[in-house]
């Protein structure tokens, strides 16, 4: 999709708009005066999808400025796989212990002059890639504050973002402890997680629109375009669409920015059901990639990308479901998500480009987390299992790159405070 297609379809998201609803009851007449509602507890960052959930009674204190929130999460996972992948630049273990989190959250939350700084170490798990070490991962990734902005709010309607924000695209938050799954899935492999930049928020009603200019993967090249619009269907069904792509072509090539995702576009519509004790999700994604047979890297292993002399894509779906017992339940404070996921890319062996395992490669993914947390500790345990279709050696799994399915099985524990 050219970039001209890109800026068109990010402009019908600014001026997207549904009317608010109706002050009337459904009988038509006017509500009933009520006495004053108890406050609501902050909103406070990072974004939980559960089942974890984050502490209720944050710690806080009072400054001239504004109340500030003090929150955080440590925690560790011990993790065993087959078919480990080997490199020339990284060799995975098959067996390892680590630190997923050891991260503090300072935040601002009301007034016009908000912020928000996420300080520590972490790794970022994700099915099909190798396991980085949080020192590694910290190090190579986003450094140790890996999200920070200033919020300016001038109405409860309209505000803007300036810094290091996560990205808008996408099902997954970055971290394990924000998602349903210790390991990111397949399609969060192909997206942008935390991008420098100036993001707008604004609501309607139902309708909630946001827009950035960012620099995508990491890469320092402000030329991406980003925008999202949800609607609030009722209390329990919402959906949303994003768009986001590189309106230019850039060169960087990293482990962070790879050259081909960093030149892509990406769409996703997504739909989510909530009703306690249910949560579901689901939802598509595709990204475009162009032909990038200039740039081809000279200085990055092949298992995380390569350059291709023709255009390429990606086409995937993912379904997240999860049931938590009541508190009611002699099983109260246990949960079970489950992901299931499908990916496929264009491409052959001769022209590329590889997006997955391979020119024109396939994968399924399927990945099971029960999860039990009482007050603020938790402990969830996982296993998974990825199989390849149409791969090519050595971009599988194995010493040798030709294995085509990979099981891990995981344990995570923390505390959420």
């Amino acid at each position: 999709m050219k970039p001209a297609v890109l800026k068109y379809l990010f402009a019908m998201l600014l001026v997207s708009g549904y009317a608010a609803a109706s002050d009337l009851t459904d009988n038509g007449a006017a509500p009933v005066p009520k006495g004053p509602a108890a406050p609501a507890p902050p909103v406070l960052l990072p974004a939980f999808a559960g089942p974890l959930t984050a502490n209720p009674d944050p710690f806080n204190f009072a400054t001239p400025f504004g109340k500030i929130y003090i929150t955080g999460v440590l925690s560790g996972v011990a993790q065993t796989q087959d078919n480990v992948i080997v490199s020339p630049f990284f060799t995975d273990k098959k067996s390892l212990a680590d630190l997923t989190n050891a991260q503090i959250f300072i935040q601002k939350v009301d007034g016009p002059i908000q912020f928000y700084a996420q300080l520590g170490a972490y790794s970022l798990p994700a099915l099909g890639t190798p396991y980085f070490r949080s020192l590694r991962a910290t190090h190579d990734f986003f450094s140790y504050v890996p999200e920070a902005f200033l919020k300016i709010a001038p109405t409860d309607s309209f505000s803007f973002e300036i810094g290091a924000l996560p990205t808008l695209i996408g099902a997954e938050y970055n971290f394990t402890f924000q998602n349903m799954n210790i390991d990111r899935g397949l399609l969060w492999n192909q997206e942008t997680a935390v991008s420098k930049g100036i993001q707008f928020n604004y609501t309607l009603g139902p309708v909630a629109l946001s827009a950035s200019l960012n620099d995508g993967f990491d890469s320092n090249h402000y030329s991406w375009l980003s925008g999202s619009a949800t609607y609030t269907i009722n209390p329990q069904n919402s959906l949303a669409f994003i768009a986001e792509g590189n309106l230019q072509r850039t060169r960087v090539n990293t482990i962070v920015t790879p050259i081909l995702q960093n030149n892509s576009q990406m769409y996703n519509l997504i739909y989510t059901y909530t009703n306690s004790p249910w949560t579901l999700e689901a939802y598509v994604q595709y990204t475009a990639v162009p032909a990038l047979a200039a740039y081809t890297p000279a200085n990055l292993d092949p298992n995380f990308t390569t350059a291709a002399t023709t255009s390429g894509s990606t086409a995937g779906i993912g379904l997240f479901a999860n049931y938590s017992f009541p508190t009611t339940s002699f099983l109260a404070g246990l949960s079970l998500p489950i992901r299931l996921e499908y990916i496929s890319s264009t491409g052959n062996a001769t022209t590329g480009p590889s997006l997955i395992n391979g020119p024109g490669s396939k994968a399924y993914s399927a990945t099971f987390t029960p999860t039990y947390q009482y007050k603020r500790f938790f402990v969830r345990g996982e296993v998974s299992y990825v199989k390849l279709q149409n791969g090519t050696a050595p971009l599988e799994f194995g010493p040798l790159g030709n294995k085509t399915s990979q099981t891990r099985f995981k344990l995570e524990t923390g505390v959420i405070f």
